[in-house]
Formats: structure tokens, C-alpha cells, sequence
């Protein structure tokens, strides 16, 4: 079973169970996967369905840090929930060692030696850690590494 059908299963059984929170939040995940496949006329493999995920977190995230920051509780924890549904369809997440580990395979494999070389780097880790590894993180580890000692 395909993620995609998984969600799809998912919005189903919410549906059947009477849970529209969960309904909702689904629906607006399933909208988003099907933008992006009529934008750009494809259909969505797993891979590219975890990127739409991706993208709607980071976006929950903001919005939740918006909701705290202007003392809207009530709008921060709808976010929170969707957050908490749309992570439970991503990957497992990347050890702290197991990222580190990446980061250094990538330096090696692109011979990056300093702070210019930071694209490339990046270029090699992110279809490897795509929705398994905050890639702001990722960055700031790469910088760390090839900045000079």
C-alpha cells in the first residue's frame, strides 16, 4: 500500500468513526498532494508525497510559533494537532550520530574543503534525508564541518 492510499484509508475510517478534526486535517493533506499532481502533472510517488508532508509541518510550525508568540492558544493547539497527524505519516526520524554520519559521508563523496562548497554538500544529503532529518539542522551541521578551523 502506497502512502498516498494510505492517507486515503485513513480519511475513510475518520470519516466512518465521526472524527472531523482528523477528517479535516487529512483532507487538506489529500488537497495538497493533488495540487501538486495536477501543478504539475504527475502522480506522486512516496518520496514526493513525504515532501508535501515536509512542507505542510514546517508551516505548522511556523504558524504554531506565530499562535504562541500572539497568545492564541486555541488556534496553536489546531495546529499542534495537525502537526502531530501529518508527523505520524513520515519516516522515522535520523539519529543525532546517524546524521553526523551522513554529513561526513557527503563532505567525503562531494570533496568538499571549505565554506563554498556548502551547495554541493547539501545537494548530496538532501534527497537522502528529505523527511527524515530537520534540514535547517542539517545545514547548520554542514556549515559547522566545513567551516575552517
Amino acid at each position: 500500500m502506497t502512502l498516498k492510499e494510505r492517507i486515503t484509508e485513513d480519511m475513510k475510517a475518520a470519516m466512518r468513526a465521526g472524527e472531523t478534526g482528523k477528517r479535516d486535517a487529512i483532507r487538506l493533506l489529500l488537497a495538497a498532494v493533488k495540487q501538486k499532481e495536477v501543478d504539475e502533472r504527475i502522480v506522486l510517488d512516496d518520496a514526493a508525497v513525504v515532501a508535501v508532508i515536509d512542507k505542510m509541518l514546517k508551516q505548522r510550525r511556523d504558524s504554531i510559533t506565530q499562535y504562541d508568540a500572539a497568545g492564541r492558544a486555541d488556534l496553536a493547539d489546531a495546529e499542534r494537532f495537525e502537526a502531530d497527524l501529518l508527523t505520524a505519516y513520515m519516516p522515522a526520524g535520523l539519529s543525532d550520530a546517524e546524521i553526523g554520519a551522513a554529513v561526513a559521508a557527503a563532505i567525503a563523496e562531494s570533496s568538499a574543503a571549505g565554506p563554498g562548497d556548502m551547495g554541493k554538500v547539501m545537494a548530496v544529503l538532501k534527497p537522502k534525508l528529505a523527511g527524515r532529518a530537520d534540514m535547517s539542522e542539517v545545514s547548520k551541521r554542514v556549515k559547522a564541518a566545513l567551516a575552517p578551523q
